[in-house]
């Protein structure tokens, strides 16, 4: 049974100590997309530090269709907020890649690896941290871009499934329309889900209980899981020993 209350009392307990010791003082810089991870995390960090400590900067590349649920967001915990539109940044870079065979994949995470870095330069012009806002079930099958949604400085949502995010968006008194949202990735166009092959309340089901049904999507996870391991550990370094 997931005690919503204890959970986010942990949370906002742990994002205190992170400042403490990892920059008294400092601000949260969170990336605001409109859906519920960064809206969750963003409540997160106001709760652990008040609204004058966390600075959320919206994204869009060219126009977002969405973007009034960010806006939403913003207004709703009071928190200070810039918008930094990142289309002529990625197509910059698009346009001058020595080369025209440019992959899909290239053109998909492009956009998050930008975003990241534009919430490092917020974050060192305000002296800031940056949040991740990547929660487990993501993480457990990859569904991240690798220095891109998936970096940061500190993760408070990396142990809690999509279900247990909920959760505590609605405990946190959030909007259901941001809590409730349909996830899409932000950057094809598709639903998470329909990129996945599987439901989130599936793939909760199976990281918290090991259970269930349909053995193609169990393959399916277990394969996701597998081969983006590598997304959650340390860069592999070469141990050089003089003999």
């Amino acid at each position: 049974m997931f005690d919503v209350e204890k959970a986010k009392n942990k949370c906002v307990e742990w994002i205190r100590e992170f400042f403490e010791e990892n920059g008294k003082g400092c601000n949260a810089v969170v990336g605001i997309s409109g859906g519920k991870d960064s809206s969750v995390a963003a409540a997160l960090c106001v709760e652990a530090l008040g609204a004058d400590r966390v600075i959320g900067v919206l994204m869009p590349c060219g126009e977002q269709s969405d973007i009034d649920m960010a806006r939403l967001l913003v207004k709703h915990l009071n928190i200070k907020n810039y918008t930094v539109n990142i289309k002529e940044a990625v197509q910059g870079v698009l346009k001058n890649l020595p080369f025209e065979d440019i992959s899909k994949q290239t053109k998909t995470n492009l956009p998050a690896r930008i975003r990241m870095s534009v919430l490092y330069a917020v974050a060192q012009s305000h002296n800031g941290r940056v949040t991740n806002t990547c929660n487990l079930s993501e993480d457990w099958v990859g569904y991240s871009t690798r220095y891109g949604d998936a970096a940061g400085d500190f993760s408070p949502m990396a142990n809690f499934t999509v279900t247990e995010v909920k959760e505590i968006g609605r405990y946190l008194g959030l909007p259901s329309v941001l809590v409730d949202k349909t996830p899409i990735d932000g950057l094809s166009g598709k639903t998470d889900e329909e990129n996945l092959g599987f439901t989130y309340d599936e793939l909760d089901r199976y990281i918290r209980t090991g259970e269930i049904e349909n053995k193609d999507h169990k393959e399916r996870i277990d394969r996701l899981h597998k081969m983006n391991l590598f997304k959650l550990q340390y860069m592999p370094v070469f141990k050089f020993t003089k003999e």
